[in-house]
């Protein structure tokens, strides 16, 4: 993952960001300035993203 992250991020702009980022990045701004955004600390994110990941496997 380290080695990937290292290659994309040598050269950003040839990197292009699908239209669904922006959407989704547009549509998290509006749910903090609304108040509505719900946040979790890194730990418990990766505790979910991990079991969502085995539910898959």
């Amino acid at each position: 993952m380290e080695a990937l992250w290292a290659d994309l991020s040598q050269d950003e702009s040839s990197v292009e960001s699908p239209e669904w980022h922006a959407t989704e990045l547009k549509k998290a701004e509006r749910l903090v300035k609304a108040g509505k955004a719900k946040f979790s600390n890194w730990e418990t994110a990766k505790d979910r993203i991990r079991r969502k990941a085995a539910k898959l496997a």
